[in-house]
Order: structure tokens, then C-alpha cells, then sequence
């Protein structure tokens, strides 16, 4: 994907790039062997997130990130591109728009996130969102970001002010 990317100054702005995650990802979301017990364990601190492999030339990591009932992620747009597909469970995915003009996210939708779900967008402020489980039971989602493995945590997620009160 890459590589038949290459002319573009960034992948994801190719839509074979975007189509082809979209498509990477259903596919691996369908495998039920894709995820040892292990990389399925919980936190009942936060979500719990599992590096499963790192491009050497630092241009992807995969995670799988499991959720308990109740727990989500902070409202976030991303510095980089990612994509996200639902393993497992039930999540809920809120969607933002950014209020520059307020310098805040308002929300304007909120929808199910079953099994088999996908998502992939580009980075910046232009796709705000939250993920939350609000089902009874663990859900766990694969996710991929444009970043190397060391900088998962910290170059992935553009924390912002949402105007209303974030949904757990």
C-alpha cells in the first residue's frame, strides 16, 4: 500500500490507501484467531491498549485496545491518520465538529459500533470523536495509526475541549 502510495506527500490522502485500511481491517476484525488471550486482557483502570506490531520504517502501529463497561477514550481528534474496526462487543462513537471560533469540539452524533465496523480518517480537527463503551460487557477494537510503535502514545491522539460534557 505504501509503496503504490508513494506519489502522494502523505498516504492517506490517496483513496487506494484508505480504501485498502478500510479493507485491511475488516478483514482482520472477521479472523477470531487474530488476538491471543493475553493481548485480550483488561484494565479496570482505562482501556487497556496492546501493541501488536510496529512498521521497522515507522510508518504504522497496530494495537488492539480492549474496553470494560464504561469505560472511553478522551474526546480526540489525531495528528496522524488511523483507522479503527470492531473485533469485538459494542462500542459507541461520538462525532465532533470544531468550533474555532469557541476553540472547542461540539458534538453532533452519536452511533453503535458494532462487530465488523470500520473507520479511517485523515488527521487534523476534521474528524473529532470519542469511542465509550456503554454495553455490559467488554468490547475490544484493532486499531492502526500512521506513527511509529515508540509513538503510539504520545504523536496519536489531539486531546480537545469538548463544549458539552463528554459521554463515558
Amino acid at each position: 500500500m505504501f509503496e503504490a502510495c508513494a506519489k502522494f506527500p502523505e498516504p492517506s490522502h490517496s483513496t487506494f490507501f484508505a480504501r485498502s485500511m478500510r479493507i485491511a481491517l475488516a478483514e482482520a476484525a472477521a479472523n477470531p484467531a487474530l488476538l491471543s488471550e493475553a493481548q485480550r486482557a483488561s484494565s479496570t483502570e482505562n482501556y487497556r491498549r496492546h501493541l501488536l506490531a510496529a512498521d521497522p520504517h515507522g510508518r504504522y502501529a497496530i494495537a488492539a485496545l480492549v474496553w470494560l463497561p464504561r469505560q472511553a477514550s478522551p474526546v480526540h481528534a489525531h495528528h496522524t491518520w488511523c483507522g479503527y474496526s470492531v473485533v469485538a462487543g459494542l462500542l459507541t462513537e461520538t462525532v465532533f465538529e470544531w468550533d474555532g471560533a469557541r476553540d472547542c469540539a461540539q458534538a453532533t452524533r452519536t452511533q453503535a459500533r458494532e462487530r465488523g465496523a470500520v473507520s479511517f480518517v485523515r488527521g487534523g480537527r476534521s474528524a473529532i470523536h470519542q469511542l465509550s463503551n456503554r454495553s455490559e460487557a467488554p468490547a475490544i477494537s484493532l486499531h492502526i495509526y500512521g506513527v511509529a510503535g515508540s509513538q503510539m502514545a504520545t504523536h496519536v491522539n489531539d486531546i480537545v475541549l469538548a463544549a458539552t460534557p463528554a459521554l463515558a
